[in-house]
């Protein structure tokens, strides 16, 4: 019988309603499926070992409960498994979230798998590490450390599943592992059954971004035209015992599905497509064939495996000291050349009022920006226009705060010390991360599943009840 994999989300800060178009369209269609919520990115995470550095109750997605309280209660009611990486670095506080919204529910509760193994920042030092080939950076010192996590494959995921987990939490896994785990544990597909293995795992590439594939960030007027990109639909995957797929999304929403945009996206992020590497197969694409076959339906077939790698990648995140930005507007006549003379008076004030170890750039946007270089070269050698509307901003990157605050105050002091009409000023500044990517050998991962203890949450949940009644 087809299996039916929906996406719910494709990153952390994705629209929260998005998943409700597709739990309805899995019910109606009443065959099994997964819902699967995809929010983790590597400077995600990162930001999330920090919050929960500054705060132990933190740490996981913080639109946990915005994406999981429209579908929870119909996903338990009809049987559709919901696995996410949405515990990010603390998978036990996202496991008390899920904990505590399904007891709310028709249901009063749910059983919650919870993977463990991706997070070895506490072993870094006794790993066998491999620097990535493309990989320039060496490893920070134990004071700049902010995580260490391994991108684990499905296997865990599928241990959950298969003690009966109706939710399953993880951290960082591979993103399409994610879509795999439930296709295994439905199918009963043996780990080296590579084809399969390679069909499940691009059935979860193509649906991981969420409406990436059916129109969102697709969509460019008058070349790609996008129905409905307000109410785009997220993909649903319709996928076979063989392996066989079908990229679709439900009835009645936006957004198109065509060869185009899951051509795109089965190409998204694939260095080699002969060679794709993944956790638990490496995927060869070579021989991929894309079929539209009816509308909004396009089938995928071709898709090859071969043996998963010895070694996974290890993401390591870092303090990178501080960055910051300030922006200013000037518009109207001969606007561009004031825009020029302020990014010209920036630059000269920077040059003896911070130290040379600071790093500064400079766009105008609405002129030159995306594609100019550091030192402005390309804002420099277009001509000014008779007006219009330009952006002035300034980025700023030093190891320690005050420089970048001082580098963004002179941007401020343009309001009356610069060219005339300038207005709108923003500054932010920010810690600055920095990724490492690394190879460790599968053999000193410990990835394993385990049922989340909902009895001990409870009673937690009870006695702070308790504590703050007593306080009122």
């Amino acid at each position: 019988m087809t299996f039916l994999l929906g996406s719910g989300a494709g990153f952390s800060g994705d629209r929260t309603d998005a998943a409700i178009p597709v739990v309805r369209e899995l019910i109606r269609r009443g065959q099994p499926a997964a819902l699967i919520f995809e929010t983790l990115g590597e400077r995600t995470l990162a930001a999330a070992h920090r919050a929960l550095r500054d705060d132990p109750t933190a740490g996981y997605e913080p639109l946990l409960e915005e994406l999981l309280t429209p579908v929870l209660d119909d996903c338990l009611q009809h049987g559709i498994a919901i696995l996410g990486n949405f515990g990010a670095a603390n998978p036990d506080g996202a496991c008390g979230v899920v904990a505590e919204l399904a007891a709310r529910s028709e249901r009063g509760g749910a059983r919650i798998g919870r993977v463990h193994g991706d997070d070895i920042r506490a072993r870094l030092g006794e790993v066998d590490l491999e620097r990535w080939e493309a990989e320039s950076r060496e490893l920070p010192g134990e004071e700049a450390l902010i995580s260490a996590n391994v991108y684990l494959g499905a296997a865990p995921l599928v241990e959950a599943l298969e003690l009966g987990a109706e939710v399953v939490v993880s951290g960082r896994v591979a993103d399409p592992a994610l879509f795999l785990a439930p296709l295994v544990h439905h199918f009963g597909w043996a780990w080296n059954d590579w084809d399969r293995l390679a069909a499940g795992m691009m059935a979860g590439h193509l649906g991981e971004c969420g409406a990436q594939v059916t129109g969102g960030y697709f969509a460019d007027p008058g070349c790609k035209e996008v129905p409905g990109l307000a109410q785009v639909g997220y993909p649903i995957i319709e996928v076979e015992e063989d392996g066989s797929l079908v990229v679709t999304k439900p009835a009645g929403t936006g957004g198109t599905v065509t060869e185009r945009t899951v051509k795109e996206q089965l190409l998204y992020e694939v260095h080699d497509p002969a060679n794709y590497l993944t956790p638990d197969v490496v995927v060869d694409l070579s021989a991929v064939r894309v079929e539209q076959i009816g509308p909004d339906r396009v089938a995928v077939r071709g898709i090859r495996g071969k043996p998963a790698p010895q070694r996974l990648k290890t993401t390591v995140c870092y303090e990178g000291g501080w960055q910051g930005e300030a922006e200013i507007s000037y518009a109207g006549p001969n606007a561009l050349a004031r825009a020029q003379l302020a990014a010209e008076v920036l630059r000269e004030r920077l040059t003896f009022r911070a130290p040379p170890e600071l790093r500064t750039r400079l766009d105008i946007v609405g002129h030159a920006s995306v594609f100019d270089s550091d030192a402005g070269d390309l804002q420099r050698s277009v001509p000014a226009a008779a007006g219009g509307d330009y952006r002035l901003r300034l980025a700023a990157e030093h190891a320690e705060r005050r420089w970048v605050e001082r580098a963004t105050q002179e941007l401020l002091a343009l309001y009356c010390a610069g060219p005339a009409g300038g207005g709108g000023v923003r500054r932010q500044f920010q810690r600055r991360v920095c990724t490492a990517s690394y190879l460790v050998q599968r053999s000193d991962v410990e990835a394993f599943a385990t049922l989340f203890d909902t009895t001990l949450f409870e009673t937690k949940m009870a006695n702070e009840r308790r504590v703050a009644h007593g306080a009122r």
